[in-house]
């Protein structure tokens, strides 16, 4: 045994990571088909190599990491363990499967517009997207990034941080008592059950000193997706569109329609978008300074069910993404923590923190955490 601050652990890697001699197929063989080897290792698999984790495996993605369903055109999609009959989410969807089924310790995704935090909230697992350009992604696929961060899945809180440990190359702190805050505009996107289940989890956490004060973030769900659709789209098409419009790659259906809009984008859209990120973001420093935390729900329900209604799950994938944006558009990092269940399958609450609260984010995962074990 080594001294390392991972030794003995397992990890999945999503297959958007370079590993030296390795190709990064990015959920697409045409990708796979028309790139290069990689000449090195991305810099966040040499770091958890370095604290002595093993890497287990490359993991399932959606097509360039496009989608939040983790149903691949070409692959196939991996099993929810936690709801069998129900998609597990995207793009990291490979990362969440095998962290909910014991495969692994934790594993590795990204999370441009909720890739981490929506397969984590399906699967009933602990996952983060940590502040954007926090921890390098050189040596991972680019999909939109000015929105693109890196993130991880665990079973437990405690696992979380002690990835955190090493990939923020930081300690976790004792878990501090913020300013707690919640929006009920953000959780009446949600599903009557859902937002039952989260009030109630919000309740169970009034004994670790959880009493959340109102606040107005400014939601405007319609702004907010548009938005994010928008300028994600434009990035994707000015970092891919070349390949694209060289290789004329094969897509599944959605990922297919996806880049068709991302090709049609105008300057003048962009130019009214822009506007409403930046609001976000003044509204975020504002209302969060350097201590406040905000309680929002991670999705407003439960997993899909698989072979749902394509325009239902389109529509439900833009409901997921007035919700993920919040984090998304002002670039902050955000930690979802299972939090019961909605129609027999798992919801999740997340904590949204200041620009690099990240640690202090894991360390209150940790405490909350317990206060719902010992509430339930």
């Amino acid at each position: 045994m080594g001294a390392g601050a991972l030794d003995g652990l397992s990890f999945g890697l999503k297959d958007l990571y370079d590993i030296r001699g390795r190709t990064a197929g990015c959920g697409n063989p045409d990708w796979a088909r028309t790139h290069e080897p990689a000449a090195a290792d991305a810099p966040v698999l040499q770091a958890l190599l370095g604290a002595g984790a093993a890497l287990a495996g490359v993991t399932h993605t959606d097509e360039l990491a496009y989608s939040l369903n983790g149903e691949n055109h070409h692959y196939g999609t991996p099993v929810n363990p936690a709801a069998l009959d129900r998609i597990p989410g995207g793009s990291s969807s490979g990362s969440a499967s095998v962290t909910a089924a014991g495969l692994t310790d934790f594993a590795i995704g990204s999370d441009t517009g909720g890739s981490v935090r929506v397969p984590a909230a399906y699967c009933g697992l602990f996952g983060i997207r940590t502040t954007h350009g926090r921890i390098s992604l050189a040596g991972c696929m680019p999909l939109a990034p000015s929105y693109d961060t890196c993130g991880w899945f665990a079973r437990d809180a405690a696992m979380l941080a002690r990835v955190g440990r090493v990939l923020l190359d930081q300690k976790t702190p004792e878990a501090p008592q913020p300013r707690w805050l919640i929006d009920p505009a953000l959780f009446r996107l949600c599903d009557d059950e859902t937002a039952a289940a989260l009030e109630a989890a919000v309740g169970m956490l009034g004994g670790a000193g959880v009493v959340p004060a109102k606040a107005d973030t400014g939601f405007d769900p319609e702004a907010w997706k548009e938005a994010f659709r928008i300028l994600q789209a434009a990035e994707i098409w000015r970092v891919h569109g070349g390949w694209v419009t060289a290789v004329r790659p094969e897509f599944g259906p959605g990922v297919r329609d996806r880049f068709r809009m991302a090709e049609s984008i105008t300057e003048a859209e962009i130019a009214e978008a822009r506007p409403v990120r930046d609001r976000v973001r003044r509204t975020m420093t504002d209302l969060l300074g350097s201590d406040g935390v905000l309680l929002a729900p991670t999705a407003p329900g439960p997993a899909p069910v698989r072979g749902w209604d394509p325009v239902l799950l389109d529509d439900f994938r833009y409901r997921i993404i007035a919700l993920t944006a919040l984090a998304g558009h002002a670039g902050l990092p955000q930690v979802t923590i299972p939090a019961g269940l909605s129609d027999g399958a798992p919801v999740g609450l997340s904590l949204i923190g200041p620009r690099d609260g990240d640690a202090m984010l894991l360390a209150l995962a940790e405490r909350l955490s317990e206060a719902l074990l010992t509430a339930a």
